[in-house]
């Protein structure tokens, strides 16, 4: 039996993130010269960026592995970015970051939203997804986004753990003066 939900966002250190279905809302655009363009809600890469400035590790794991993809996360500040790994070896990949920045599992939040992303969401993270995940994934979750892949789920996460740590009025008082600054 797991603590309550508020105990385990405040042990957070890593958020690791699948991208489609997640920071995309898994649509893809098929174009001629082979290209998959994505789109990204700007909210989830601020999001992500600000929990980087506060000392959030980011990490993400995708199967799928396109060059614009990690273009944009490498503009958001983004450096363990895992994409292009079989959705067979998922946990293989988690286990070896783990391994190599020195993790326990109980520091990670895992949002993921399809059957690829079961068995990472299976181990003692603290597994989340978003609004529109698979029933599978819904049914392991720890914490359900109330916004779908795509559309805000990402950022949604990010404020409730930086809010279970004191973090999120820190966040917004660094911003306003960032604001006044300019």
């Amino acid at each position: 039996m797991h603590p309550p939900l508020s105990d385990r966002f405040q042990r957070i250190s890593t958020f690791i993130f699948d991208v489609d279905g997640v920071l995309t809302d898994g649509s893809v655009l098929a174009l001629e010269t082979g290209e998959q363009p994505r789109t990204f809600n700007v909210r989830d890469g601020y999001g992500i960026n600000r929990a980087l400035k506060m000392g959030y590790r980011v990490a993400i794991l995708s199967a799928q592995n396109q060059g614009g993809v990690r273009r944009r996360l490498e503009y958001l500040g983004v450096r363990d970015i895992f994409i292009g790994a079989s959705p067979d070896g998922k946990l293989a990949v988690f286990e070896k970051y783990l391994r190599d920045n020195g993790l326990s599992e109980t520091e990670i939040v895992y949002m993921g939203d399809d059957i690829p992303d079961f068995e990472v969401m299976q181990r003692d993270v603290l597994a989340a997804c978003p609004a529109d995940a698979v029933d599978e994934i819904l049914a392991i979750a720890d914490y359900v986004s109330p916004r779908t892949g795509g559309h805000g789920a990402v950022r949604d996460l990010i404020e409730q753990v930086m809010k279970a740590q004191g973090q999120w009025l820190a966040w917004v008082q660094e911003e306003n003066e960032n604001l006044k600054n300019d």
